[in-house]
Parts: structure tokens; C-alpha cells; sequence
């Protein structure tokens, strides 16, 4: 089945090389910060849609946040893996299922810090906005 990447041409641009290069190119976006790519299926299309986003390792899975640049509304790979949260994740040349899921309050704050400090931007887009912005905990699937 094919897979449709963001309709947001930087970050399109940035799928592709990361792609193509098995995160060669794009693993490492700027400086010390790092991303992974994350297909989701579509909640009302069931296609496969793929983003990249900035993550933080944490244990044997890996955090991401829903931040959308903190707009109002949560991101749409956020609400497709609500409705199904059973994702694909590459990390680098790594290529594995995991299981999404999105990080309890205590949870949340432990791995909200641990997001700022790679991505300090993340504290501006959480005062954007009236919604508590997600963190996603992306749980390899053993086996």
C-alpha cells in the first residue's frame, strides 16, 4: 500500500531525503535534534500517512509531541493513531511497528521536560493554545 506524506512541502522534502538516504539525510534535522518518521493510518481515508517529527529515545520506545506549532487542534497523525494505535516508526535505518499511546499526567510532565530541552519551542507552542498538548509514547511491538 502506498503512503502519502505531509502536504507540508518542507516537511514533504524532508520525508523524501529521509527516505531515500535511510535517515542518512534528515535523521539528524538541525543540530543535536533528532527525527523519526511515523505512519499512521487515516481515520476516515484508512491510507497511510507519514510525518517526520522530533523525538526524544526514552526507554525502549520514544516520545514525540502533538504540538502543531500550538494551533488549536491536534495534529492529524495524533487523531488517526487515537482511532487506531498501531503505527510505523523509522528512526535512522531502523524500521519497526510500534504501539502509540499518549503519556498519563505524570508521564506527560517527566517527558515534557525531557522534550524542551531539545526543542525549547515546544514551551511557547503549549502557551499558544487552550489544549494541553499531547506527548506520544511510540512502544516497539516485541515479536
Amino acid at each position: 500500500m502506498s503512503v502519502s506524506d505531509s502536504p507540508v512541502d518542507r516537511v514533504k522534502e524532508h520525508i523524501r531525503r529521509y527516505v531515500e538516504t535511510d535517515g542518512a539525510d534528515g535523521h539528524e534535522w538541525q543540530p543535536g535534534v533528532f527525527t523519526l518518521l511515523l505512519t499512521t493510518r487515516g481515520r476516515k481515508s484508512g491510507e497511510l500517512r507519514r510525518t517526520a517529527l522530533i523525538y526524544q529515545p526514552d526507554g525502549d520506545g520514544y516520545a514525540v509531541v502533538a504540538s502543531q506549532g500550538g494551533a488549536p487542534t491536534h495534529p492529524a497523525w495524533y487523531l488517526n493513531l487515537q482511532e487506531d494505535p498501531v503505527v510505523h516508526v523509522q528512526v535512522g535505518a531502523d524500521k519497526f511497528q510500534a504501539h502509540a499511546r499518549t503519556a498519563g499526567p505524570e508521564e506527560r510532565d517527566r517527558l515534557w521536560r525531557l522534550m524542551t530541552e531539545v526543542w525549547p519551542d515546544y514551551d511557547d507552542y503549549q502557551s499558544k493554545t487552550d489544549r494541553e498538548i499531547p506527548v506520544v509514547v511510540l512502544e516497539p511491538v516485541k515479536g
